[in-house]
Parts: C-alpha cells; structure tokens; sequence
C-alpha cells in the first residue's frame, strides 16, 4: 500500500510514473491548508451573499447573519435582511453543498475506476439524470405523472447507474475498464432518447432544457437545503470512516483481497453511495460540469494520494470553486446571469491542459 501522504503520480512517460513531493504533505501543513479552505469558504460565502443585483456592504451581511444566529447586534435594513436570508443565504449554502458532494464524488469514482478522467458522467448518473429532468420538460404529466423534475431526475440518475452497475460487473467483482465501457455506453444510449426528446420539444422547452443541462443554483430555497446537507454530510462521514479501504482498493483488486477486505461487496457499497449522493445534487442543481472531475486533482496535487486527505480537501476545495463560480456567472454578463456550468468548464477544461503540458515536461 502507498505509504501516506509521500508522493503521488501526476503523469506518466517512457521513463515510468512521475511523482512529486506534494506542498501540504505533513500533518502540520495539511492541517494549515484545511484551517485556509475554511477561511476561504467562509470568506466566498460572505462576498456571494453581498454582491448581486442589490449591492449589500460584507458589513451589513455579517450583521444580518449574526442577528439570525441570535448574537446581539445593531438593526439591520429590514430590505437588505430579506434579500440575504431568504434568497442569497440559500443560493450560497446550495453551491457549497453541490460543489462539496459533487467532489467527492469524483474522488471515489476516479478511485474505484482508477482511471483520472472518472467522474459522475462517467458511470452515467448525470445523463440519466438529465433523460429524466428533459422527459418532465418536453412531455410533460402526460408521461411523468405527479413526478417533479427533481424526483424524475433522481429517480433517471438511479436507473442509469443501476444499468452500468449491472453491466460492469464480472465474476462478482467491478473491473475498472470494465465498469467505464459500461458506464460510457449507458451514457451514450441515455444520452441518445435525450437527444431525440430535444428534437421534438418547442423552443422555450429547448431553452428550459439547455439551462437545467449546464446547472443553476439560482433558485435556491431554504427548504432545497435540508437533504442535499443530510445526504452530502452522511456520505462524507461514511467514505472517510472507510478510507483505510479505500486506499486499498486504489492499489489493485489482489492488494485489496490480500488484506482481508471483501472487495465486490465493498465496490457495491461505494457505488451506491455515490450514486445516491451524485443523484440527490444533480436533481437540485442540473448538470454542473468538471467540479467533480477538476477538484479531486487538485487536492491530489496539494495533499497526495492518500483518500482520507483527499477527501476532506475535496470537501472544502468543492465548498469554495462552486460558490466562486458561481458568483462570476453572476457578475460576468450582470444583470444577466449565466449557468454556472458555462463557468465551470470554462475554468475546467483549461486545467486539464495544463496539467496535462505540466505531466509532459516532468516526464522529460
């Protein structure tokens, strides 16, 4: 088993695996680099909740926050105060709840498949997701009955990993390449009756889709909050109290076996936890794009290989890129917002090629 937090593999080339020595290694610096993260989720939530189309002062937001919080406080504008408890505090609080899972999410996907391109797309929640959210736009409660657009979204998520999960498996066990061709080939096939969907839907159904596909946050509610929190927090324990294991899993089925751990049973539990935490953020938030596949590499490159750390900077890099993203999809085009996916892969796809050029001259 890698030995934790030492080194960790950031490209290949003809002179085998490259590896550096990560900054926020050593317990010391990971736990500075937690104690910033938080800082800095704490510092983008106040700046998001102050900016937007009624500028409010951070003084005035903290204010208002502390009044809530029952601490004694001056008056607060009685205007400003509805606007930041009843709809930017929401929106704020969904970004960092969507950017928190979808992270970690990819974290443990890109583990189980051992593959760095691994993420929610990739083992087709997110185009179920999207078939089930584009059916209720396009056909309506003549096809979906009662269901809303986030129950059939969920419920589209399930059945599509339910189907990977079926086809990826092989004598017990879920094969890395096996499970991503199934995944890639469910995603297609989805993705397909989507497409053709989009072909009949009328123009204002094609905007409502393309919108809900790129991800939004925008209409956040306080009564939005109460499940992603659950789902998002009782994964995260759940994934870090098995992280010894997961570590195994990462280094081969034959390591993982060898140290006494059920590996198809454990590839099962991992997968549905996923699965239910991908499913429950897709069906608040849409299709946001690279957040789970950018930020487990970078908490890879800050803190190693080993899950436990990742996770947890996984949890808090995810907490501050969405709300981020967020708030510049919201200032970029202002008073016009953009989905906060455009932004996302704005930032993500060039991080790749960058990380891919950086892999290139290491391998030199």
């Amino acid at each position: 088993m890698r030995k934790r937090g030492t080194t960790v593999a950031v490209g290949t080339g003809s002179r085998g695996p490259v590896r550096h020595r990560p900054p926020f290694a050593d317990r010391r610096r990971f736990a500075g680099l937690c104690a910033g993260l938080a800082g800095g989720v704490v510092a983008v939530g106040v700046v998001g909740i102050a900016i937007g189309a009624v500028p409010i002062s951070p003084g005035t937001v903290v204010a208002a926050l502390a009044d809530h919080a029952g601490l004694p406080v001056s008056a607060v504008d009685p205007v400003a105060d509805q606007i930041i408890w009843t709809s930017r505090v929401p929106r704020v609080l969904l970004a960092v709840l969507v950017g928190a899972g979808l992270a970690v999410a990819g974290a443990v996907i890109q583990a189980i498949v051992r593959n760095p391109l691994g993420d929610p797309y990739l083992i087709g929640i997110v185009p179920g997701a999207s078939l089930g959210a584009v059916t209720v736009i396009v056909a309506g409660a003549s096809v979906t009955g009662a269901l809303s657009l986030s129950v059939a979204a969920f419920l589209g998520g399930l059945l599509a990993f339910a189907a990977t999960f079926v086809l990826g498996r092989q004598d017990g066990h879920w094969p890395p390449t096996r499970l991503v061709l199934a995944g890639v080939a469910v995603g297609y096939l989805v993705s397909s009756f989507t497409y053709f969907l989009q072909t009949i839907a009328t123009p204002n159904q094609v905007t409502r889709v393309l919108f809900w596909s790129l991800g939004s946050v925008a209409s956040a509610r306080w009564g939005d909050l109460a499940l992603p929190a659950i789902v998002v927090s009782l994964a995260t324990v759940w994934l870090l109290l098995h992280g010894r294991r997961l570590n195994a899993l990462v280094n081969g089925v034959d390591v993982a076996s060898a140290l006494g751990i059920q590996v198809g049973r454990f590839q099962f539990q991992l997968m549905v936890v996923v699965a239910l935490l991908t499913g429950t953020l897709v069906a608040v938030s849409g299709g946001i794009l690279f957040v789970g596949l950018v930020v487990p590499h970078v908490a890879r490159l800050l803190v190693g290989a080993e899950n436990r750390r990742v996770l947890v900077a996984s949890v808090l890099l995810g907490a501050v890129f969405l709300p981020l993203a967020d708030l510049l999809a919201r200032t970029v085009r202002a008073p016009v917002e953009l989905p906060v996916g455009i932004v996302t892969a704005a930032i993500g796809a060039p991080f790749f090629l960058w990380l891919l050029r950086t892999s290139g001259r290491r391998a030199r």
